[in-house]
């Protein structure tokens, strides 16, 4: 495997901000195509496709995007990880590059871990995930300005409620739903 992007998976997903990329122990993963990745994810069909067969980054580089592969994306599901960013962030690879869309993601990831080293109580880790990947740039920018004067001497848990009621009024405002969507 050929990938110089681990926090992108071929397939679109927002690796750099799942959460299992920020887990600590064994069932850590380093990301799509990250060190180990084949142990962690032997039978990756796009990883296969893309990056092993086509040598390529992500699906979004290739002629015959999106594929056959895609199909169970237009779904409408989720796994332990959003999906909904799939198709945009493929779209967005397609029409600005891969190195223009690394940059806006590090910038997301980059509110994340702030939010994960300031806010997490052990419990809001799929939250932030969550937010930082479904909320537009804009908007963790604004909840980055009005949470940077949160008073560092609060209580953990009340500075958590914070945030977290913060996010979901920038959501709310946008129409957005912080939450992974259900097979039904």
């Amino acid at each position: 495997m050929n990938k110089q992007y681990s926090t992108i998976g071929c397939c679109g997903i927002d690796c750099g901000l799942c959460p299992r990329f920020y887990t600590q122990g064994s069932s850590a993963c380093p990301g799509c195509g990250g060190k180990d990745f084949a142990e962690k994810h032997p039978s990756c069909g796009y990883v296969t496709c893309c990056s092993v067969k086509r040598n390529l980054e992500v699906c979004a580089q290739c002629n015959e995007f999106p594929c056959k592969r895609f199909d169970s994306e237009k779904k409408g599901y989720d796994s332990f990880v959003t999906h909904q960013m799939v198709f945009v962030n493929q779209h967005s690879i397609k029409q600005q590059g891969i190195k223009y869309f690394i940059n806006q993601q590090q910038l997301r990831i980059d509110h994340l871990v702030w939010l994960l080293e300031n806010f997490d109580d052990g419990r809001s880790k799929n939250f932030f995930c969550l937010a930082c990947a479904l909320l537009p740039l804009d908007s963790l920018k604004e909840n980055y300005k009005n949470l940077v004067k949160l008073d560092a001497e609060l209580d953990l848990k009340v500075r958590n409620m914070l945030v977290k009621n913060s996010l979901l009024d920038a959501a709310k405002a946008l129409n957005i739903e912080l939450k992974l969507r259900k097979k039904q």
